[in-house]
């Protein structure tokens, strides 16, 4: 079921993902508009020659940057299809705790991507495309689990997943709430389709 949506990105150099790696944590803690060239230089110590000698313009690091949160994304979702018998609730719960793995595990990020996504098309084709594997996923564990209208149950739980982190992220009134939630969506999309033993239960 994988499909590749790092375009690229695994011939990156360390220094290279360093930097992207800092250019994530300025949009996740500061917003999509403070990302400048300046901006990033600043952060990674470096003058803004040399910055630009790893990526030469702002649409260049736009390119790199959208190639290596595929990356990261793709790294984690084989991850997940190398687990053997897995449910529509492993997939979710993979959604809602994990789908980046500890680089893109931010309450903050996502939002200011999809941000991010209205006035740059790269970073818009890309949410797409995650966005339309993840529907697919789902969609196809829900038909396993005998769904007659899988994919627009995908969409829904989709969109249940995405909206969770606006009101239980990092600084959200309901910030203490978040692993009930969690729970409380997965024991619902248990209680429809079933796929949980009581070790796999978030803590």
């Amino acid at each position: 079921m994988s499909r590749d949506m790092s375009n690229g990105a695994a011939g990156m150099s360390d220094r290279k993902k360093e930097i992207l790696s800092l250019a994530i944590e300025i949009i996740a803690r500061q917003g999509y508009a403070s990302l400048t060239m300046r901006a990033l230089a600043k952060a990674s110590g470096m003058k803004l020659g040399a910055l630009q000698y790893h990526f030469a313009t702002r649409e260049a690091l736009l390119t790199a940057l959208t190639q290596y949160i595929g990356q990261i994304y793709q790294e984690s979702l084989d991850a997940l299809e190398r687990r053997r018998s897995l449910s529509i609730r492993d997939v979710v719960e993979w959604y809602l705790q994990d789908s980046g793995g500890d680089q893109l595990h931010s309450d903050w990020l996502w939002p200011q991507l999809w941000a991010m996504g209205r006035v740059e098309p790269q970073m818009r084709a890309l949410l797409a495309d995650v966005s339309q594997h993840v529907v697919a996923l789902f969609e196809y564990y829900l038909e396993q689990a005998g769904s007659t209208n899988a994919r627009v149950e995908a969409i829904a739980i989709l969109s249940l997943a995405e909206g969770s982190t606006l009101f239980v992220g990092d600084g959200s009134p309901w910030q203490q709430d978040a692993y009930a939630l969690t729970n409380s969506i997965l024991n619902a999309i248990e209680a429809r389709y079933g796929g949980a033993n009581e070790s796999d239960r978030v803590a």
